[in-house]
């Protein structure tokens, strides 16, 4: 059976902010899907102990103050999360999402701050299989213009998405992503030309789509680590390029103030070309971050 076909277990965060070292998780789900069964869905609202930052409300919807007072303590979250994933992994259900290196590294710092078992801890080390729409979709197609994030890709392959940026909304249109994904996957070359019409090398795009069809779970996984690793490294160079153009371009202002404006941007991308890991599906501890938080807390 294609893994498209099988089980499959979605898991989905949202959080304080975007620094996986630092800020906390607010909201978690964990589903599965069982082929002809209906869909379990657990999801829960953690009791924050930090003030959630405005931005991060826009977002989600989700206040400090009603996270206090409708949501559970952290620890009893994170636990129930992370067992609920380690059972599924432990099962061989794929936990699908999209950028799930993301949810996947601010979990285990989770579950490190309050000194829980990490997922890594209960599978004894290995993180499998994991399926990542937005891995996936950059590896198969590209050169597609336009967005890449999961509103995007529900847009792109047609299916729903009831609710963006809600942990239980996002995880299940994940699912329905690599479902289309893999639907596509196993279509006939002359179908997969003919959607591809419009792009410059459909037969490539069918021949790359079909590549994924003749791999196991077992296959697909490690090649998510080497297309993650590469999607990274190409972001970073991007970055980088774009930091020395500016540099470049501010050599020639005359104009202080607009000088110093562009060689602040272009450190920022400089940091954050710096920053960027190419380990998937989770990131390894940053010294100073997770850890010191856990002494913090204690």
């Amino acid at each position: 059976m294609s893994w498209h076909l099988g089980p499959l277990c979605p898991f989905d965060t949202e959080s304080s902010g975007v620094d996986v070292e630092n800020d906390r998780i607010v909201s978690a789900t964990v589903a599965r899907i069982q082929p002809g069964e209906p869909t379990a869905v657990s999801s829960h609202l953690i009791a924050v102990d930090v003030d959630i930052p405005q931005a991060a409300t826009d977002v989600h919807g989700i206040s400090t103050e009603h996270a206090r007072a409708n949501g559970k303590p952290a620890g009893e979250v994170l636990d129930a999360v992370a067992a609920d994933l380690a059972d599924a992994l432990g099962a061989g259900v794929p936990v699908v999402g999209a950028n799930l290196a993301y949810d996947f590294t601010i979990l285990d710092r989770e579950l490190r701050r309050h000194h829980l078992p990490t997922l890594e801890d209960r599978l004894c080390g290995w993180i499998a299989p994991v399926i990542d729409v937005m891995v996936i979709d950059k590896a198969v197609d590209r050169y597609r213009p336009g967005g890449r994030k999961l509103v995007d890709l529900c847009a792109h392959y047609g299916v729903r998405i009831d609710g963006a940026h809600d942990a239980e909304f996002d995880a299940l249109a994940a699912a329905r992503v690599a479902y289309r994904i893999g639907q596509r996957a196993h279509m006939p070359t002359g179908r997969l030309v003919d959607l591809y019409r419009d792009r410059r090398y459909p037969s490539r795009l069918a021949e790359s789509f079909q590549s994924l069809a003749s791999m196991s779970l077992a296959e697909l996984h490690p090649a998510q680590v080497g297309w993650y690793a590469t999607q990274a490294e190409g972001l970073a160079a991007y970055w980088m390029k774009q930091a020395n153009e500016l540099e470049h371009l501010a050599g020639r202002k005359t104009d202080d103030a607009e000088r110093v404006t562009m060689l602040a941007d272009a450190e920022e991308l400089r940091r954050r070309a710096e920053g960027v890991s190419t380990e998937w599906p989770l990131r390894r501890v940053v010294a100073g971050g997770a850890e010191t938080a856990a002494r913090a807390v204690a």
